[in-house]
């Protein structure tokens, strides 16, 4: 096993060559199919040394019928009595979310590597995946996703377009019904070489350096789904790391409401709250705090020209602040405050005209 191993991470390795990239070889005969035609290879002339031979256990294993009666034995209708059985809906809907959730990442990174940078219609892919489960499970088959290795192997080797997947699939039901007993004698640890530089491919030291760049908020995240998924699972790794993105987005606006500049002209000291894009309701209490700690007997001047985004408890705070400046002999002077206001009445107007058939 580990010299089928070690011999085809060789060839794929030297199939990736400058040298072997410029002949038309390696474009008609992929550098996969090379790897595993040589562990079959391998694989039939360890046999009969005890020292070499492989066990079954590290082969593939597709059935081989002698017969089409037999073929069809692989075919199950589905147990229709299974329907009054509440397990079956709830075990339904966690394949179905996982499925799902497999699917919308795959399709996610292979939009990335593709050399177009066409955008994959999700809403589709999703229905075709429901419609394809639907009919797998009428013949006995397993819940079907889209799975990036296969994505990403069909990418490196040349495929640009639907007719490379479905002609994958007519490949893969060719074999397992033409060659089984081929396929029997490939060894697992070639598919393991071919995995191993396809998942180098989509995380090579490239990605991590672009994440670092982009600084500690792109990169941990990054890091914590790598490890989840790597030493748990998927779900987990995805779960982990969007509950560390989302830790570190709350924390960037708790952080950063608004900026405060500062100045004393005449005796008089003149301060400019300028506000970020987004002032969500967790940015009260530090607005609130900053707008209290001013000094009596200066001018204020509330900024909102590069505001996207004010909650309305953060906007309340600062009414009340503007009422009560008078008692401080604060002048408050704003500069776009209330344009979000005033833009929340029109859309509630335009809604409520809307329901009322006015529109």
């Amino acid at each position: 096993v580990l010299i089928i191993s070690i011999v085809s991470l060789a060839i794929l390795l030297f199939w990736e060559t400058k040298l072997i990239r410029r002949l038309k070889i390696s474009k008609i005969i992929p550098g996969p199919f090379v790897a595993v035609t040589v562990g079959i290879l391998l694989n039939t002339l360890f046999q009969g040394n005890p020292s070499l031979e492989i066990a079954k256990d590290h082969l593939v294993k597709v059935p081989v019928p002698d017969s089409f009666d037999d073929f069809k034995v692989n075919f199950i209708l589905p147990d229709f009595a299974a329907l009054t059985n509440s397990k079956v809906y709830i075990t339904a809907a966690i394949i179905a979310i996982v499925a799902s959730i497999e699917t919308l990442l795959c399709v996610e990174a292979s939009d990335k590597q593709d050399t177009l940078k066409r955008i994959t219609p999700t809403n589709r892919e999703l229905k075709a995946q429901g419609v394809g489960n639907i009919l797998a499970g009428f013949i006995g088959g397993l819940p079907i996703t889209q799975v990036i290795v296969r994505s990403s192997a069909n990418l490196q080797s040349g495929g640009k377009t639907k007719a490379s997947t479905i002609m994958h699939g007519i490949l893969i039901l060719i074999s397992v019904v033409a060659i089984p007993k081929v396929l029997n004698m490939m060894p697992f640890a070639v598919l393991a070489a071919i995995l191993l530089v396809v998942g180098y491919k989509l995380a090579k030291p490239a990605l991590f350096k672009k994440m670092a760049k982009e600084g500690l908020g792109q990169l941990i995240p990054f890091i914590v789904t790598i490890l989840g998924i790597v030493f748990i699972d998927l779900l987990w790794g995805i779960g982990l790391g969007s509950f560390v993105a989302i830790f570190i987005i709350l924390r960037n606006n708790f952080k950063v409401p608004f900026r405060i500049n500062d100045s004393a002209q005449e005796g008089i000291t003149h301060v400019n709250i300028i506000l970020s894009e987004d002032v969500t309701f967790l940015n009260k209490a530090s607005l609130l705090r900053t707008l209290n700690n001013l000094s009596d007997n200066s001018i204020v001047t509330i900024d909102a020209s590069k505001n996207n985004f004010i909650h309305f408890d953060a906007l309340e705070i600062i009414e009340d602040f503007m009422i009560n400046a008078s008692t401080r002999n604060i002048e408050v002077r704003t500069i776009e405050l209330h344009d979000h206001k005033q833009k929340e009445l029109i859309q509630h107007y335009k809604i409520e005209e809307f329901k009322n058939g006015r529109i």
